[in-house]
């Protein structure tokens, strides 16, 4: 299932997840949600690159940059100097990107 950002934005106020979304985009939906730790272990169950990016993002929030950096590099992008409201929002859109 595809989804836009605006509809993803806006299943925030439901009680759960859109179904049939990627496990990236169900880790984004639980942090958005206060829920870090379901929000990595769905960001785990992922094993690619888009995956790696939300476990990088999460380990980031946590204040654990050292694995975080680790994730981004598995990721295959560069550890961000944005804010986490802004990174949140970059990986969102592009995970509901139609590819």
């Amino acid at each position: 299932m595809s989804i836009d950002i605006a509809a993803f934005q806006a299943s925030l106020e439901a009680a759960t997840p859109p179904t049939g979304i990627s496990h990236a985009l169900q880790a984004l939906w639980y942090d958005a949600r206060g829920d870090w730790a379901t929000a990595h272990q769905y960001a785990q169950e992922q094993d690619d690159r888009d995956g790696a990016w939300v476990h990088a993002y999460l380990h980031r929030r946590e204040g654990d940059d050292a694995n975080a950096g680790y994730w981004y590099r598995r990721a295959g992008r560069p550890f961000p100097t944005q804010t986490l409201a802004e990174e949140w929002q970059t990986i969102a859109a592009a995970l509901t990107a139609i590819r």
